[in-house]
């Protein structure tokens, strides 16, 4: 799929009348005033959740309307298995929508945005909603970019506790950590449900966390002989599980 993708709100029969759609507002300014679509090319209508319809612009209107039309058929992409969720400990910086975005571009199916004891960066009242924005829109827009019908969810802020019980729900729970004995990439790995990561702050994963992350049944386990910015360590461990998961193929 090389079309461009656009992003609307639902994705259904009876959203598609004579299988045409009027895109506009700020999907159609940037198809129009941006991408500079012209009628004949191709582009493909997501919903972000599975859905989506390829069609061919048959109007480029003003500067924010782009019409599609010969959108015969909705197509619905089903969860990819094993799913991949990686808990992201609150990075300083922009570095959070960094992360998300790389592991937006891979493949991720899911981010837990975590608030680690030794994180410097702290999500309190307005600017904690403001922060989990930017990483919801960085998701949006790099699911665009890498041309996915099924964008990763970013979940709200979570608690170490909250992140213990989600991993204590996984099918396979690993803590990426420098003190792990089994590298990631020969640990064994389901076929199908949940597989949960957890990504440290820059001051790392406290002994206290590990230890509860322990007793929920995660592991520690270890990319390589080098150590990630907590910014790049989840695209790197994503993007191995990909690969040896047959997602990548």
């Amino acid at each position: 799929m090389t079309a461009p993708v656009f992003v609307v709100d639902s994705l259904g029969p009876s959203d598609l009348p004579g299988g045409e759609y009027v895109l506009d507002g700020p999907e159609g300014r940037h198809a129009v005033s941006v991408k500079r679509l012209r009628p004949g090319e191709g582009v493909v209508l997501t919903d972000g959740r599975g859905r989506w319809s390829e069609g061919v612009v048959t109007a480029a209107e003003g500067k924010d309307r782009l019409v599609v039309g010969n959108l015969a058929e909705v197509h619905e992409e089903p969860p990819e298995q094993p799913r991949i969720t990686v808990v992201q400990a609150l990075p300083k910086g922009d570095r959070g929508e960094l992360a998300v975005e790389t592991m937006t571009e891979v493949g991720v199916d899911a981010v837990v945005p975590w608030a680690a004891s030794r994180c410097i960066t702290q999500w309190k009242g307005d600017r904690g909603l403001k922060a989990l924005a930017k990483w919801r829109a960085t998701a949006r827009e790099s699911g665009k970019q890498s041309r996915r019908t099924r964008f990763p969810e970013i979940a709200d802020l979570a608690t170490t506790k909250q992140v213990a019980a989600l991993l204590a729900d996984a099918d396979l729970a690993a803590v990426l950590h420098e003190t792990g004995d089994e590298p990631l990439a020969t640990a064994e790995l389901p076929t199908t449900g949940d597989i949960v990561l957890v990504v440290g702050p820059e001051g790392g994963v406290s002994p206290e966390e590990l230890a509860l992350f322990a007793r929920s049944g995660a592991r520690p386990c270890v990319l390589g002989r080098t150590v990630l910015r907590t910014s790049t360590a989840g695209t790197a461990a994503t993007a191995l599980l990909l690969g040896r998961t047959g997602r990548w193929g």
